[in-house]
């Protein structure tokens, strides 16, 4: 049990570049001495080094910035935003997550519908900004450059008075036995109360995202209503779906 803690806070560590005692405290529930001793080892490893109040990682594998993965899979990302944006109805209630996959559903959105849209993310924020016919609701008190969303939520029960048709959501990883994943702890609160209030959940995200995950489930898979995607998926997921009527949708065409 302690070592495959040790290699969860490895990899938590080494997602995030630069993380602090509290909040590995808070994603591993255990005690800050707890936490401090798995650090020594990992310090003694080589992997990460101390820095105030937290910990840094030494390989450069932390999150890739923002930036980087909008060029990862750019083409099958983008298509997956378009197709996605039929499945938003007149009058809809809507979530938008952050991330490179979400980032461009409202540049093929009707702008004759009247939409209420409820984000995170920056992207977002801004293309719905010039789009006349969309009531846009922020969500997050603090803005996180790496990801270019806003992140943690002053009062935890902000999302409870909005009733959310569809979540468009992206994910890290996703597998049918951990569901969907991410990396950030910030982000994570969010998207795991979304996905429990929306009515409909799409998961938006490109072939590389299957069949792997990271530390955080956020949703289990059964949660989903569509998956839009890039290329055909295995089996496993096809027949997983079938028996659970969640609609797989290949944006190869828009």
């Amino acid at each position: 049990m302690k070592l495959m803690r040790i290699k969860e806070m490895e990899e938590y560590i080494l997602t995030n570049g630069t993380v602090s005692l509290d909040e590995l405290c808070q994603v591993f529930n255990v005690s800050k001495n707890t936490v401090r001793r798995d650090i020594n080892k990992l310090t003694e490893k080589g992997v990460i080094k101390k820095v105030y109040g937290g910990v840094t990682a030494i390989e450069k594998t932390a999150l890739i910035p923002f930036e980087n993965r909008t060029i990862q899979n750019k083409d099958a990302k983008m298509k997956i935003a378009h197709y996605a944006s039929r499945f938003i109805e007149d009058h809809d209630l809507i979530f938008i997550d952050s991330g490179t996959t979400t980032q461009s559903i409202l540049e093929t959105l009707d702008p004759n519908k009247n939409v209420t849209v409820l984000t995170n993310s920056l992207d977002i924020i801004n293309a719905a900004a010039a789009m006349q016919n969309i009531n846009l609701i922020i969500i997050g008190s603090n803005y996180k450059r790496k990801t270019q969303s806003f992140v943690g939520m002053d009062d935890p029960g902000t999302l409870d008075k909005y009733n959310i048709n569809k979540a468009f959501m992206s994910a890290t990883g996703a597998t049918l036995t951990h569901g969907l994943t991410n990396s950030d702890l910030l982000e994570y609160e969010i998207k795991k109360k979304i996905s429990e209030k929306a009515k409909q959940v799409y998961l938006l995200a490109d072939h590389s995202k299957f069949g792997k995950s990271t530390l955080l489930t956020y949703a289990p898979f059964h949660r989903l209503h569509a998956i839009v995607t890039s290329q055909a998926l295995d089996e496993e997921y096809h027949e997983y779906c079938k028996e659970r009527n969640i609609e797989i949708h290949l944006a190869k065409h828009v």
